[in-house]
């Protein structure tokens, strides 16, 4: 018998307008002449979770973990204008860093569903910059990291894609879902 662990993970991005509801996209050519609006700009996006992240998990297994784990306290995330698709794996923060690192929002780390129930095996992150708190074209990476100081370690590294734009008016929101998985 042979059992196969596998981690994946999804990030969800949300511009929000000072109203708090999800920013459109500019029309295109063809959504301005059907007269549609454009699209929301919520955006889905795969993740890696990095070779410190693989660390981390497994050091959070010892009966007695060395390593900060990513929880209330100490998790924050990071965004950035630097992707650039090389060696994601190894990354430790974001490429180039817009804007401060937020600390996770109230009651997360979460299961995204009760034990014993589809979706148990699923750990919530997210964390919001306020408005007035990031100003920045282009936002197109992000990354889960078990601190704020130059010793955190980077859980995991995500693109965002398309890249977003976020004024001083608007809100942005980072949701990470990792699912740890047997198979």
């Amino acid at each position: 018998m042979k059992d196969r662990i596998k981690i994946k993970g999804r990030v969800t991005v949300r511009v929000l307008d000072i109203d708090g509801n999800v920013k459109r996209c500019k029309q295109n050519w063809f959504e301005r002449i059907l007269r549609l609006p454009g699209r929301l700009m919520e955006f889905k996006h795969h993740n890696i979770v990095t070779r410190e992240g693989d660390a981390m998990i497994a050091d959070a297994l010892l009966a007695s973990p060395t390593r900060t784990k990513v929880t209330s306290t100490n998790g924050f995330i990071q965004v950035g204008t630097g992707w650039t698709g090389n060696s994601t794996k190894n990354n430790t923060r974001c490429n180039t860093a817009t804007g401060s690192m937020r600390a996770l929002d109230s009651g997360y780390p979460a299961l995204k569903a009760s034990w014993g129930n589809t979706g148990d095996t699923t750990i919530t992150y997210r964390a919001t910059f306020a408005a007035g708190t990031l100003n920045a074209n282009g936002v197109n990476e992000a990354c889960l990291l078990n601190g704020n100081g130059t010793s955190a370690n980077c859980l995991a590294y995500a693109q965002i894609n398309p890249s977003v734009n976020v004024t001083a008016s608007d809100t942005l929101q980072v949701l990470w879902e990792i699912t740890i998985l047997g198979q």
